[in-house]
């Protein structure tokens, strides 16, 4: 096991945590690994450092920029990306994409109420009694269960809504109200992800959504459509109607925002609306988001590392999916 010098201490974990490993600087690194991952991609200089015959395992995401993937095809390396290990029950503990989204759901929640100038659960006080404040989460995936279930823990009230009608009874399970837009298309491939809607469905939900949004004091998004922009869920005249205070976390800010108003990396006012936009949130939780991610990436290296020896059997769902670079 080869690490590069000092890897891990920005995330709480140094060198003298580890035993058996040998410490290289990133140079050499390059030049001896046969097996290279990295959580982010390197650049392509980096990678044509390696060996011929390296295996490089990363988060690639070609269904959103396939540039870096094509150049590595050019060198040529073979590659894993992390994030197109299909997302079915055998290959759950590989992962990835749902173990940070589960962790972006939990602070999404710690991030908003940090924001909200008021109580999240309901107060019974000398002074007197405070309502609960009302969430609503937009999009019942990994990430919206998670957030759903956190605010109930706080003692909000919840309402989640999503197109997809197998996530009602998720969503009832954990205590929140599911709120329902007839007409919307599903795909049971879709990984994850929510599915491209025709605009007159989409219109519908925006109204339902204003609706909901101008009670809500706390909104968190988190639809993402596979490869393509972000569906608009929270227009800027949706924002407009709710109360001063309020707080939206836009988990969908990288690839263009549920709400119309959102910078990525950016926590904004508008008109004393606070709008957090950050797909990144499970950064902030660095030590377990490393456990999960360092998990998954083990239980992949399993499938395809047996007994010291690579063995790529390419008739493996799992292997041929995420073989992005032969």
């Amino acid at each position: 096991i080869l690490l590069e010098d000092g890897a891990g201490e920005a995330a709480g974990f140094s060198n003298k945590d580890y035993e058996q490993v040998k410490w290289l600087s990133r140079d050499e690194l390059l030049q001896e690994a046969d097996i290279l991952i990295s959580l982010q991609p390197l650049s392509v200089v980096e990678y044509q450092r390696t060996k011929a015959s390296c295996i490089l395992v990363s988060m690639f995401a070609p269904y959103f920029d396939d540039s870096l993937v094509k150049e590595i095809q050019s060198i040529p390396r073979q590659a894993f990306s992390m994030d197109m290990i299909p997302r079915t029950t055998l290959a759950q503990s590989m992962d990835v994409l749902s173990s940070m989204a589960s962790i972006a759901g939990y602070k999404a929640v710690l991030a908003a109420a940090q924001k909200l100038p008021r109580y999240l659960p309901m107060m019974i006080t000398a002074a007197g009694s405070i309502k609960p404040a009302k969430v609503l989460v937009l999009g019942a995936g990994v990430a919206g269960l998670q957030a759903i279930a956190t605010a109930k823990r706080l003692g909000a009230v919840v309402e989640a809504f999503d197109p997809r009608t197998a996530a009602k009874e998720e969503v009832l399970s954990l205590g929140a109200k599911f709120v329902e837009v007839e007409g919307a298309q599903e795909a049971d491939d879709a990984g994850g992800y929510a599915v491209q809607q025709s605009e007159e469905y989409l219109e519908k939900q925006r109204l339902l959504v204003q609706e909901k949004a101008a009670s809500a004091d706390v909104i968190i998004t988190t639809a993402q459509v596979r490869g393509k922009q972000a569906p608009l869920l929270v227009p800027k005249e949706t924002v407009d109607k709710m109360n001063a205070g309020s707080v939206i976390v836009d988990l969908a800010a990288s690839t263009g925002g549920n709400c119309e108003l959102t910078q990525d990396g950016k926590t904004i006012s508008h008109n004393h609306v606070y709008i957090i936009g950050d797909s990144n949130l499970a950064a902030d939780m660095a030590m377990d988001s490393s456990f999960l991610v360092s998990n998954n990436i083990f239980n992949f290296l399993k499938v395809w590392v047996k007994e010291g020896v690579i063995d790529l059997d390419l008739s493996n769902e799992i292997i041929e999916s995420s073989l992005v670079s032969k």
